[in-house]
């Protein structure tokens, strides 16, 4: 079984109150979700208007898969035109992990 994870720091372009914040974030994290069967969610800078922090999760039982999934979501989110990609953190677990 594998795992893997990414972090997203966004920087959200014209965004003046935290109800256009969940506007602009709500359609990436239920695409993420829709796509590629991940779990997604906005995981901080909760209270910030113009920056977001998505966590997604996934698990898969080959490697490849997993890796070819996470590729897939992070230029997904670096696509989208609304917001500007500051950083992405990466981990991936294994069996063979501790």
């Amino acid at each position: 079984m594998y795992t893997g994870t990414l972090s997203f720091d966004l920087l959200l372009g014209d965004v003046r109150s935290l109800k256009q914040k969940r506007s602009a974030v709500r359609p990436i994290i239920a695409e993420l979700q829709r796509r590629y069967a991940v779990s997604a969610a906005e995981v901080g800078d909760q209270d910030l208007h113009r920056r977001a922090r998505i966590g997604l999760a996934a698990v898969s039982g080959d490697a490849a898969h997993l890796a070819d999934v996470l590729d897939h979501c992070e230029r997904l989110v670096a696509s989208r035109p609304e917001v500007e990609l500051l950083a992405v953190r990466r981990r991936f677990h294994g069996d063979d992990d501790e």
